[in-house]
């Protein structure tokens, strides 16, 4: 079964990263589906409609069986490397994929809403939203690639600035599309 790690691993972070495509995309038509669903008729219609397929193709086709691939992988990978378990850095990533996995339910349920035609949240909310698995995805590859090597105050820290840079980045973006 050892032979089989690599091929293992590989297949964990191939669904991994179309897991975190398929997130950075959904909320991405969430997007577009909220500002149609400000258009006059009928392209709130046509566009309602279309941006309904698109985002749901993605959810089920794509979105939900990553997430669920990149788990099985993932646990059977650490099925055969458990002395992983013990290392802080894998407690904070599997702390980590957690918050992953509370997202996406939280996605699902803004999904769902959307297909009703229930519009519950701003564009300008969901922008933000959009950050989340982006400071995930940070700090989970510096994790993995540092290891034990990572001061864990600095990558706090790190993961704060980032943040705040990612609002200022939001902010700035805002005031250029309103002009």
């Amino acid at each position: 079964m050892e032979a089989y790690y690599p091929y293992l691993k590989s297949l964990h972070l191939i669904f991994v990263i179309t897991w975190f495509a398929g997130l950075f995309y959904i909320v991405r038509l969430f997007v577009y589906q909220i500002e149609a669903s400000q258009k006059p008729s009928p392209d709130k219609e046509i566009l309602g409609e279309q941006l309904k397929i698109m985002a749901s193709r993605l959810w089920n086709i794509i979105t939900w069986p990553s997430m669920i691939l990149a788990l099985i992988f993932g646990l059977w990978v650490l099925g055969m490397r458990t002395f992983f378990l013990a290392d802080a850095w894998m407690q904070v990533k599997l702390g980590f994929v957690v918050l992953l996995i509370f997202y996406q339910f939280k996605c699902h349920q803004i999904f769902k809403q959307l297909q009703r035609g229930e519009v519950k949240y701003s564009s300008n909310y969901m922008r933000l939203f959009n950050e989340v698995p982006t400071l995930i995805l940070f700090a989970v590859v510096f994790l993995v690639i540092l290891k034990s090597a990572v001061n864990w105050i600095y990558g706090t820290v790190g993961i704060f600035v980032f943040a705040i840079m990612l609002m200022m980045g939001y902010k700035i973006y805002k005031r250029i599309r309103e002009k």
